[in-house]
């Protein structure tokens, strides 16, 4: 198929994210003498000002940094429930459901996880990197059609809190493509943390980023955010925030053909992005043509069985004990992929295969579309030096009041643990939500690295797995990768609330041929039809460097405003 857009490629840097203006920041960063970490900040921040629907600068912000030296760590990025919360809320006056609103709140963790990142392996000032988030608040950016569909969808949402609807819906209405969309109260929240820092930093830039970050979690901010929480019922305190700092954890790794692939911990579900690769390739790749029904039900039944063990297995491993050797070991991957009927769809989620207790069954959804709650965007870079980051910031602002005056939708994210505390991914006080945003890189068999990610709840991994698979199995170049049709199941419950599940559906996008998807069909699969392009199924940005030329090559979804450049 002919490509909307080339393959980016240069020889001493490149940033692919989701939004243009946010790759536009990275890249001037970039230009002015900063490092991967720099750029990936200035990006990251901004995203949150440039898709406000789906990111938030007071959400969630998983990072993955993989320094030229190979050294690497995650930044959970991923606040706790606050510890005041009832152990069972919500089964006792909820009905044993999480209701739109404060109650879903989890302690911010982005703008820690942002700062720590530049403390421990930046060089620029958080001013530096804040200020594009800033201009784009302050002064505007022009509403593409993405953000303009989503608030027009959402209307409603908005609707229920009168914040919320003065900033998004700003006269009555959602604002249209082209239209300038302005976050006053949103940028003097950020201008506070700059100039917090810049009163600081005569004593050192460490004191500085400190203080940036104080502003956030024991400041103004802090007692703005706290202090309407209460007045709306919620739980989330001032010593909440000032005791959150985002953990340093080392990233799960799996080798695969040589290659080295990264992933973050079962505080989130990277693992299933490992899981599904090595089942996938357990019951065989090789000789499968490119998106051919053959290829494409391994695929999804490999899905199927890694996110079977995320649902029996997977939460905060602070609280959970999760078994994630065993479902990464050889002989576990073997009996998921021996499990797999080349004849055959699995009805719905496979059965559990690790340790004892009864097999979930869930209700069967009966809404068209699965819902997708809250949002995420994303952010891969590489600089001269050979440093990467891999992030995917998030969190809407749709399910949930923003705070008045602040412009800031904190992180609603519990939304993603079950109301029941008995599940693995339970909410309890303390606990971290089983987060979606998975960011991801692979250590190359040529010496070469690899980020990528994407957005889009729980199709994130699959789309992740079909694009690693288009570049290391077929060998697409980057663009090539991200452009092909790709396909999701939704045989298993859904990360977020309601928790819906589509027991055998798999959504194809409609480029792929309809004798495909006949086939597929055939073998059980309950098909579901999206347009040829659509944002459900997913948004991956990649950067691929190759050490024998020296070039970087970087790629951009146009399912999304993502746009990636390079020189």
């Amino acid at each position: 198929m002919p490509l909307t857009r080339p393959t980016i490629t240069g020889t001493r840097h490149a940033v692919s994210a989701g939004h243009y203006l946010a790759t536009a920041a990275a890249f001037s960063v970039l230009e002015n003498g900063g490092n991967a970490v720099d750029a990936a900040c200035a990006a990251g921040f901004a995203l949150g000002v440039l898709q406000p629907d789906i990111v938030s600068v007071a959400g969630v912000a998983p990072i993955m940094i993989r320094m030229a030296n190979g050294r690497t760590e995650t930044i959970v990025g991923l606040g706790p429930w606050p510890a005041s919360i009832p152990p069972d809320l919500f089964r006792e006056k909820h009905g044993g459901k999480m209701p739109p609103g404060v109650l879903r709140t989890v302690v911010p963790a982005a703008p820690d996880a942002w700062i720590t990142a530049l403390r421990r392996h930046g060089t620029m000032s958080f001013s530096d990197i804040a200020g594009f988030a800033w201009r784009f608040a302050s002064e505007g950016f022009a509403v593409y059609e993405l953000l303009a569909t989503s608030l027009s969808k959402r209307q409603a949402d908005y609707a229920r809190w009168d914040y919320n609807a003065a900033i998004f819906h700003p006269g009555g209405r959602a604002p249209r493509v082209g239209e300038k969309f302005v976050q006053a109260d949103l940028a003097r929240s950020i201008a506070y943390m700059m100039e917090e820092e810049k009163a600081a930093i005569g004593r050192g830039r460490d004191a500085g980023l400190e203080a940036a970050r104080a502003a956030f979690y024991e400041g103004d901010l802090a007692r703005e955010i706290t202090t309407f929480q209460a007045r709306e019922g919620g739980f989330l305190t001032m010593e909440d925030m000032a005791r959150y700092r985002s953990p340093i954890e080392p990233a799960l790794a799996v080798d695969w053909r040589g290659h080295r692939v990264l992933g973050c911990g079962p505080w989130c579900q990277g693992p299933a992005l490992l899981e599904a690769l090595l089942i996938a390739e357990r019951h065989g790749l090789d000789g499968l043509a490119h998106n051919s029904p053959e290829y494409l039900h391994v695929v999804a039944e490999a899905l199927k069985g890694a996110f079977a063990d995320r649902e029996y297995h997977v939460g905060d491993p602070s609280f959970v004990d999760v078994p994630i050797a065993e479902m990464l070991s050889a002989p576990h991957v073997a009996r998921r992929a021996a499990a797999i009927d080349p004849a055959r769809a699995h009805p719905g989620m496979p059965e559990r295969l690790i340790g004892v207790g009864a097999n979930a069954n869930p209700p069967v959804s009966a809404e068209e579309e699965p819902p997708v709650e809250a949002g995420t965007s994303y952010v891969c870079v590489v600089d001269r030096w050979g440093n990467a980051v891999s992030a995917t910031p998030s969190d809407g602002s749709w399910t949930g009041p923003l705070v008045p005056g602040t412009g800031l939708m904190v992180s609603g994210r519990g939304s993603q643990n079950r109301p029941d505390p008995t599940h693995p991914a339970g909410y309890a006080p303390g606990k971290r939500p089983r987060l979606t945003p998975n960011p991801a890189m692979v250590e190359l068999a040529d010496g070469g690295i690899m980020p990528f990610g994407s957005p889009g709840n729980d199709v994130q991994p699959q789309a992740m797995l079909q694009v690693l698979l288009n570049i290391l199995h077929f060998g697409m170049e980057p663009q090539a990768a991200v452009e092909a049709p790709r396909i999701a199941t939704y045989a298993f419950p859904s990360s977020s609330s309601p928790h819906d599940y589509f027991p055998g559906r798999l959504s194809l996008e409609a480029r792929i041929p309809a004798e495909v998807r006949d086939a597929l069909a055939a073998r059980g699969h309950v098909i579901a039809d999206w347009p040829e392009w659509t944002a459900l199924a997913g948004c991956v940005e990649v950067i691929r460097t190759d050490p024998a030329s020296g070039l970087i090559a970087a790629a951009a979804d146009p399912r999304r405003p993502a746009y990636a450049m390079a020189i």
